[in-house]
């Protein structure tokens, strides 16, 4: 019996063109599609993000940079969030971020970013989407949220309690995690503890830190209350997803 990797590897050789989802989001007016290669360069692209860069045609934007197509601030913020893709082969997850859009005005978007790894396992671009938050609803206070976000990630190792990211954001404990459900249909101790797991998925595939010291990196008292939150989350222990991984 086949398995399901060759059963997938023979459709994809069959492809006329591998990147098929390329056409689908060309039909998602509220949602942009990107490949991009080892150097950061457009290789792919849905006719969303080519509006968004002020250009007619998908041949206009292939080969060009994030520093080519969009104007500062958001152009360096961009490219220092693909480097670092690049570099760690860490996922972006629902990462709040302003975006441009076609008639030059800013918005809120939700940006997912993937490595995109050769057969030797070598990152060799980046595939993403980022997605519009259109309602007026999304859109309050997202600058509050963002802030939120980028707190917990850089205190990722550190106690956080939910007076202290809300007066980060300046909302009571309530209006934050209000915000947070309404955006990422979560609460916002659900949300700090996503954040945790993620760092310690990258952790786990990416060094050779022992899961004691991994648990205190991404802010747990012990291994093993680590080890069952990370259990509860993904359904295997710490070792078995380092395993897993390294298959």
């Amino acid at each position: 019996m086949s398995s399901a990797s060759d059963i997938r590897d023979a459709f994809l050789q069959r492809l006329d063109r591998p990147l098929i989802t390329e056409k689908l989001f060309d039909n998602v007016q509220d949602t942009t599609f990107f490949v991009k290669d080892h150097l950061g360069r457009y290789v792919c692209a849905n006719q969303t993000q080519v509006d968004r860069c002020g250009l007619k045609t998908k041949d206009e934007i292939i080969g060009k940079t994030v520093m080519d197509v969009y104007s500062e601030p958001l152009a360096a913020s961009y490219a220092e969030q693909d480097r670092q893709v690049l570099k760690t082969a860490k996922s972006i997850t629902a990462e709040l971020e302003l975006t441009l859009y076609s008639d030059g005005k800013q918005g809120w978007c939700l940006t997912y970013k993937e490595p995109v790894l050769d057969k030797a396992g070598k990152i060799i671009g980046i595939v993403g989407i980022s997605r519009d938050l259109n309602s007026p609803t999304q859109n309050e206070g997202m600058a509050s949220i963002a802030k939120v976000m980028e707190h917990i990630r850089e205190h990722i190792s550190e106690p956080l309690r939910l007076v202290d990211i809300a007066e980060v954001a300046g909302l009571s404990v309530y209006q934050l995690d209000q915000r947070i459900r309404a955006l990422y249909q979560m609460s916002a101790g659900q949300c700090i503890t996503r954040a945790r797991i993620d760092a310690a998925c990258h952790l786990l595939f990416t060094t050779g830190k022992s899961i004691a010291s991994i648990a205190q990196d991404c802010g747990y008292s012990d291994q093993s209350a680590f080890t069952r939150q990370f259990k509860q989350t993904t359904g295997i222990t710490p070792k078995a997803y380092r395993e897993r991984r390294r298959v």
